[in-house]
């Protein structure tokens, strides 16, 4: 097996252990590409991303770019000489100029679901809205239709009954270290064999957005259970009472008759609060005013009290936001 001369292009805390697993190993990063420094952090200061931080900490050369197709960009990736590109939610679309870039003619990709289900910006968390009991990491070639190039390898992981999408994430990160890098040895070896995805069962899963984070009670428990994990924990789960949007960052399914309208609360013994829904309730184990600190229910119930009774419901546009 020959070292390879890598590329790594990503951006967020997820991508961190690829890059960190790539330059640790045999081969060798000669150019990390990441998006441009950002406000973060509730001072909302202008900062590197987390891979561009890492980067820069391991005294790897490093691009900061608005838009990787740009001339500039690949006249400094082409000087680097790289075998082969590496992508893990780096977040731009890459152009055909820089994907064939490298020696070998091609980039490879770690997303996080078993393709062709799941394609898009946020595999983990619809793999949870859905009620899947597993998802994985595929390693595919990098082509422009989005993440419908041919398969090196797959690797599968059971997703936990209330695993949130926040955890869940951190786990299939540390999944798609081990498999991109097993992925880049195998390509360096020359063993690669690539499989064409199925054209039966595709399924996209677009970019999340905060409307749909707001939670209504019609749904059944099950279902408002998923959805609070799969906003967990951010931008989180929300939902309506008294003119104050309350974010539910986790919350359990509990079976049995409603006998009050959808978003009752019935406050008492038990589990303190219970929210009815189309079918069961809804328990919240943690909530959060807006600009206050996440607190357990019967710690939240203490310092703000919610008679029995009182109606839940779904957040108008422009909600209030819990900082």
């Amino acid at each position: 097996m020959r070292a390879l001369r890598l590329v790594f292009f990503g951006t967020p805390a997820y991508a961190v252990p690829t890059l960190e697993q790539l330059r640790d190993g045999p081969h060798e990063v000669v150019a990390v590409v990441s998006q441009p420094d950002r406000p973060r952090g509730r001072r909302r200061r202008s900062e590197p991303s987390p891979v561009a931080h890492t980067a820069h900490a391991s005294g790897l050369f490093a691009l900061r770019v608005p838009e990787v197709g740009a001339p500039d960009v690949a006249e400094a990736l082409a000087a680097r000489r790289p075998d082969l590109g590496v992508v893990v939610a780096f977040g731009q679309f890459v152009p055909k100029r820089i994907r064939e870039l490298p020696a070998l003619g091609y980039c490879i990709n770690g997303h996080a679901s078993l393709l062709p289900r799941w394609r898009g910006a946020a595999p983990i968390a619809h793999a949870i809205l859905a009620g899947d009991v597993r998802t994985g990491v595929t390693v595919m070639r990098l082509e422009r239709e989005m993440d419908a190039g041919p398969v090196a390898t797959h690797r599968i992981l059971e997703i936990g009954p209330e695993e949130t999408t926040g955890e869940l994430s951190e786990r299939l990160a540390q999944l798609t270290a081990e498999v991109i890098a097993t992925a880049v040895d195998e390509i360096a070896a020359g063993r690669t064999h690539w499989t064409p995805q199925a054209t039966e069962g595709v399924l996209f899963a677009p970019k999340l957005d905060r409307e749909q984070s707001r939670l209504d009670f019609r749904e059944s428990a099950e279902s408002l259970v998923r959805r609070v994990r799969a906003f967990s924990p951010s931008p989180g789960a929300t939902a309506e009472i008294d003119g104050e949007t309350l974010r539910i960052h986790t919350a359990r399914a509990q079976p049995g008759p409603v006998d009050a309208a959808p978003g009752t609360a019935s406050v008492g013994d038990g589990p303190g609060l219970r929210i009815g829904t189309g079918d069961g309730w809804l328990v919240p184990r943690v909530l959060q005013r807006p600009g206050k600190l996440p607190l357990e229910t019967p710690a939240f119930l203490r310092g703000h009290p919610i008679p029995d009774g009182a109606r839940f419901g779904t957040p108008p546009d422009g909600g209030g936001s819990c900082g």
